[in-house]
């Protein structure tokens, strides 16, 4: 894996290195720490649902190179990279990969890598709209995410082209087609059996990940009021089955829509969201289990549906304390047989105490529940629960500055419904974790 990333790092290099070097673009993030739990490790528990501080187990970081190539006459070509790392942080040199023995249900390797971005912006080449961006390539694209508790409510991050920032009466207008395959494994089986060898044993071909492609349209930056305004947009995921896949599932998967309004408001030096989204078909599955739209359920069952609302934002109250929070309820609708509906609730909230310019003690409760009622009638549900304290040293005063470093112990807790014995080795419904970590970007 090392040798195969080494020729891409050189080529990125030579052709960023090939203009100035003061001109090149670096930015990047990362998390990393260490902590201990009553299953030895740290634990990652639910971090949608309660909170990602003192709730993070890994090693992970993002490195982005990027430079404008080419400026002449108002036009513009910049080419974006980014390589990323995630890895559990067991050691000093980690496993590069993951190499799986499917038969022997065993993995090895405790790191990856990943291009998670790779494409070209040019801007002034479009004579009706100079303003906008024409790109292509693999990338972020307008993502839309509640930093606390990790969780990306729109999002089709991936390989795809599109026309950004058009300016169209008082905001502007975007459009672009991602690709965002769903996985064999969650549509059809990640194996189909074709029949039998010489000896009797099962015999089995590996299936194709389902094509799915994603046209997105989205119309940003109305003003409404002061300090408010308004984004709406829509997304159209569009199923490409083989006659192979056909036969598999014996139906058509179906097409989905799934469209967002996001009202913003300026307040208290800060920022309030309030989200409404609905999903159709495969959406229906984005609303229930977190979803962003990168992923599509597209085996869900003919006519299902969802919705979500969300709340969420980061205020100051005075000059020692900063608040942020987020709420977030969503249903999904017959999503295979005999489900009627799925409801997740979930509720964080992270205050946080300045002490000096440097210093800041920070809480973290979180409260999950979902709950899963039958065509029969009958109802099972789970809760989710987690509360952190956190001494932390940050470069600055603000709620977003970063690096920082971290000191926390977490208490977690699952009921509800059946055994919720999910830690310790299965043994307790609840668990300690303590820890030290460092969080950055730049």
């Amino acid at each position: 894996m090392k040798a195969k990333w080494l020729p891409i790092a050189a080529a990125v290099t030579a052709a960023l290195a090939s203009q100035a070097a003061f001109a090149v673009d670096f930015h990047g993030y990362f998390r990393s720490g260490v902590g201990v739990s009553g299953d030895g490790d740290m634990v990652k528990y639910n971090v949608n649902k309660v909170g990602r501080l003192g709730n993070e187990n890994d090693t992970y970081g993002e490195v982005q190179l990027g430079q404008e190539v080419f400026n002449k006459d108002g036009k513009t070509f910049y080419v974006d990279s980014m390589f990323a790392m995630a890895s559990n942080g067991s050691n000093d040199w980690e496993g590069t990969g993951t190499v799986c023995n499917f038969d022997a249900k065993q993995c090895n390797g405790d790191s990856d890598f990943a291009l998670r971005q790779f494409n070209v912006q040019a801007k002034g080449l479009l004579g009706f709209a100079p303003e906008a961006t024409l790109w292509a390539g693999k990338r972020y694209y307008q993502r839309h995410d509640i930093h606390i508790s990790d969780f990306y409510y729109w999002n089709i991050s991936g390989a795809g082209a599109g026309i950004e920032g058009i300016q169209a009466g008082p905001g502007k207008i975007s459009f672009a087609w991602v690709r965002n395959d769903r996985s064999a494994a969650d549509v059809f089986g990640q194996y189909t059996q074709t029949g039998v060898d010489a000896n009797g044993d099962p015999t089995y071909q590996k299936n194709e990940d389902l094509n799915v492609n994603t046209l997105d349209v989205r119309y940003a930056g109305i003003p409404l009021w002061q300090d408010g305004s308004l984004e709406v947009g829509a997304m159209y995921a569009l199923v490409n089955e083989t006659d192979a896949q056909k036969d598999l599932k014996n139906d058509n998967m179906k097409n989905g829509v799934m469209l967002t309004a996001e009202l913003t408001q300026g307040i208290l030096g800060g920022f309030n969201k309030t989200v409404l989204q609905y999903g159709t078909e495969g959406y229906s599955k984005t609303m229930a289990f977190y979803g962003d739209g990168s992923w599509y359920g597209a085996e869900a069952k003919d006519g299902a549906d969802g919705f979500r609302i969300i709340n969420h934002g980061v205020i100051s109250m005075g000059d020692s304390w900063d608040l942020s929070h987020m709420l977030s309820y969503g249903v999904g609708n017959k999503m295979w047989d005999g489900n009627d509906s799925w409801t997740a609730f979930a509720g964080v909230v992270r205050p946080v105490y300045k002490w000096n310019d440097v210093m800041k003690t920070e809480f973290e409760f979180g409260y999950g529940k979902d709950t899963n009622k039958s065509t029969s009638g009958s109802k099972t549900s789970n809760d989710y629960q987690k509360f952190t304290v956190a001494q932390a040293f940050a470069a600055g005063k603000g709620f977003w500055a970063r690096p920082e470093i971290r000191v926390f112990a977490s208490y977690l807790k699952q009921g509800g419904d059946g055994n919720n014995n999910v830690f310790n080795s299965g043994k307790d419904d609840n668990t300690m974790n303590y820890g030290v970590q460092a969080e950055a970007w730049w």
